[in-house]
């Protein structure tokens, strides 16, 4: 179609924004329909009227700009305000010139400020989510966890994961209970990544973290002005985000029973329902639990509801506390020792004697204050050794808990290791190539490379 059978009157009067058009003599020419709509005015109040004359009256519009842009023959932008419908706007004006660049038409063009703010909400909302959703795919991205990642010595250990393995491509519901520390947020991510919902949204919402007044909109969502403060639009809640995957509701002992008891009905109903809202949503979602209280005790003294405990223990998962796990510990100190090394650039080994002096600490913060005093010894080291020394000094022992530590602590496969270890240490440190060195040992060279993999070995 040629320029010439374009309607552009039709194409103007429907457009969203505000559109105001003058003569080189500032007589108003045209108004579209959005603008008319936006002040409340009629054509025959405006179509006609010279712009300068209606600027200076205020009783249309105030903080107008054609006139400035006829006077100036440059862009001009403001904020205005509608006069009947106290619309504050943002108007930018521009001059039209013909050929010989003398000044035909000035243009002004309205935009509706609280559509914009609406609209930045809206993205400032989408870019959120969309940060929050790269934050959750790096985090499961560098995860990649499996079974095979979990140091499972322990006969507990071994059997808490024979059993998340054998529910993890089911949708049964699971609660993992343990101290803090115990590793059960890495339970409930090999869940996860080994199951059938692997890919789909993963959310993960700490009850105690969030303040009692908060959870409830983090959990069920809202609509807009269902309560002071509530975001344009409204806001969907944890389980919406998470529909068609799985959510983890960690430190569920401290949900308030209120709570509890709207919890319970999303998982009879498997329904939910946001603050103000009216529609039930349909959630199609696995949900996993845990906590580091004894939900029994708590039901006794009333402060958990029991038909939500049978709701949530379908699948109990216990870990027990590292001091009851201690065939664990030397792997653990193993793995977060080269994890260290790597990160901090260092060659950092462990004698013996601090071995059994950690084997032998209670660990009352379990395997996060392990990995701790770990990361602390190796910063800290300059000499690339940690020893009994170093150990007590970092844990804090008396003369009484270091005199009170049995030498011959540890497994047979730890002693096993330990001395395969010194064996390899010092073969290489003889021999100007692992291939000496695994020939010296009575081992080929590819036999070497393993066992200096799996007891780090640099």
């Amino acid at each position: 179609m040629s320029e010439k059978g374009i309607d552009f009157k039709t194409i103007c009067d429907n457009m969203i924004d505000a559109l105001y058009v003058t003569d080189k003599h500032g007589n108003t020419i045209y108004v579209n329909d959005a603008y008319l709509k936006l002040g409340d005015l009629s054509r025959e109040e405006i179509i006609g009227k010279n712009i300068v004359i209606l600027n200076d009256k205020k009783d249309l519009y105030s903080g107008g700009v054609l006139p400035d842009v006829l006077r100036s023959h440059k862009r001009v932008d403001r904020v205005g305000t509608l006069t009947r419908t106290e619309k504050k706007v943002h108007i930018t004006g521009i001059p039209i010139f013909d050929e010989n660049d003398n000044i035909i038409y000035a243009v002004a063009t309205e935009k509706d400020i609280e559509r914009l703010e609406e609209l930045e909400d809206n993205l400032a909302e989408m870019r959120k989510a969309n940060y929050n959703g790269t934050l959750e795919l790096n985090y499961l991205r560098g995860k990649q966890l499996d079974y095979g990642d979990i140091v499972a010595e322990s006969s507990c250990m071994q059997e808490a994961l024979a059993i998340a393995k054998s529910v993890a491509s089911t949708d049964v519901t699971v609660l993992i209970t343990g101290e803090s520390g115990t590793g059960k947020e890495i339970i409930a991510d090999a869940i996860y990544m080994t199951g059938n919902r692997k890919g789909k949204p993963f959310i993960k919402l700490n009850c105690s973290a969030i303040p009692a007044n908060l959870l409830e909109s983090e959990l069920f969502g809202y609509e807009e002005g269902s309560f002071t403060g509530a975001s344009k639009g409204g806001k969907p809640g944890m389980f919406e985000v998470a529909n068609g995957g799985v959510v983890l509701l960690d430190e569920i002992g401290d949900m308030p029973l209120d709570l509890q008891v709207k919890l319970l009905r999303v998982l009879q109903s498997r329904e939910v329902t946001r603050i103000g809202g009216k529609e039930p949503i349909s959630l199609d979602i696995r949900l996993i639990a845990s906590t580091n209280k004894d939900l029994k005790e708590a039901i006794e003294s009333g402060k958990f509801r029991e038909d939500l405990y049978y709701r949530l223990n379908v699948v109990p998962i216990t870990l027990k506390p590292l001091k009851e796990r201690q065939a664990d510990i030397e792997p653990l100190v193993e793995i977060f020792l080269r994890r260290y090394n790597t990160r901090y650039n260092k060659k950092v080994i462990l004698t013996r004697g601090a071995m059994v002096m950690m084997l032998e600490y209670p660990w009352p913060g379990n395997i996060r204050e392990l990995k701790n005093v770990v990361e602390r010894m190796v910063v800290i080291n300059f000499s690339n050794v940690i020893d009994g020394e170093i150990v007590s000094r970092v844990l804090g022992l008396t003369a009484d808990q270091k005199a009170a530590i049995n030498p011959n602590t540890g497994t047979l496969k730890a002693a096993t290791e330990s001395l395969e270890r010194q064996l390899i240490q010092e073969s290489m440190a003889k021999h100007d190539s692992k291939r000496k060195a695994a020939a010296a040992l009575g081992i080929d060279h590819s036999t070497l490379i393993k066992k200096c993999k799996r007891l780090g070995i640099d």
